[in-house]
């Protein structure tokens, strides 16, 4: 009996709309094999965007540290995970794409957070990104206690990321960062907004025929963390490698009204050693 009961509970976990979060948009209405067909489709913009990001960020990434890479290789996951959750709406889904978004979350901060900004009983970066780690692995397995809670914590670390960088930008000078930083709280907020209109206000979009809101969050939120991650990076690199000269160009082209962001290196780790 107990391993009947645990077969059945495995594959009740994994069954189409096992999870207790359905969004706005209706399901099944495209496709017999996809609950929220327009979801799932937008979650594509993740494999579109990490990439590209991969790239740009790569001379930053090789001059500071190649575990940078980390944060948007796990964003293709992210994007495999919210692909599946919203194709299937199930348990299993669910916690994958969220657990998946605290892992980069995490992996952030062990990178990018501050030194000036360690508790004063860590002293060095390699402790305190074993410290995030295990306060992550503990948030991973608490989270399965109440799954409904998680979106709401990751937003709540969205604004702890918010508070940080609006200390870090008050001592900045560089427009170009400066503006980087605007655009980067912009984006993250009409995502936001997005996120919150189609989460509580299903009722009043529906009646406007209108249930995709979840969706454009996804790419509204895949943008802003790539402005957002390259403006934590340009800071990183100014604190940590100033002898490389950072700056900051847009993808395709600097002159373009829209692009994505990243770190250009005005001087090579080579040519400080041979100054």
């Amino acid at each position: 009996m107990g391993g009947f009961y645990s077969t059945e509970t495995i594959a009740r976990v994994f069954s189409y709309e096992s999870s207790e979060v359905d969004w706005c948009e209706d399901n099944y209405k495209h496709s017999q094999l996809i609950v929220e067909y327009f979801n799932t489709m937008s979650s594509f913009i993740f494999f579109i965007i990490a990439p590209v990001m991969l790239y740009l960020l790569h001379p930053y990434a090789k001059a500071r540290n190649l575990a940078i890479h980390m944060v948007w290789v796990m964003m293709i996951f992210v994007g495999i995970f919210s692909a599946y959750f919203h194709m299937t709406l199930s348990f299993v889904g669910q916690m994958l794409d969220e657990l998946s978004i605290v892992w980069v979350l995490a992996v952030g901060y062990a990178l990018w957070f501050p030194r000036k900004l360690f508790p004063s009983f860590i002293k060095d970066r390699s402790t305190f990104s074993r410290l995030v780690m295990a306060i992550t692995i503990i948030t991973s397995l608490s989270s399965f206690v109440k799954p409904t809670a998680n979106s709401y914590a990751l937003n709540c670390f969205g604004l702890h990321l918010l508070y940080i960088l609006a200390g870090e930008m008050r001592c900045c000078t560089d427009q170009k960062a400066l503006q980087l930083a605007k655009l980067s709280v912009g984006l993250w907020v009409l995502a936001i907004t997005c996120w919150i209109s189609d989460r509580f206000g299903c009722s009043f979009w529906q009646s406007l025929n209108f249930c995709y809101l979840h969706g454009i969050w996804h790419i509204l939120i895949v943008i802003a963390v790539a402005y957002g991650s390259t403006l934590i990076a340009y800071l990183d690199a100014s604190y940590e490698i100033p002898y490389s000269l950072p700056g900051l160009k847009y993808w395709p082209s600097d002159k373009w009204v829209i692009g994505l962001p990243h770190i250009v290196l005005n001087r090579s780790p080579k040519t400080e050693k041979e100054c």
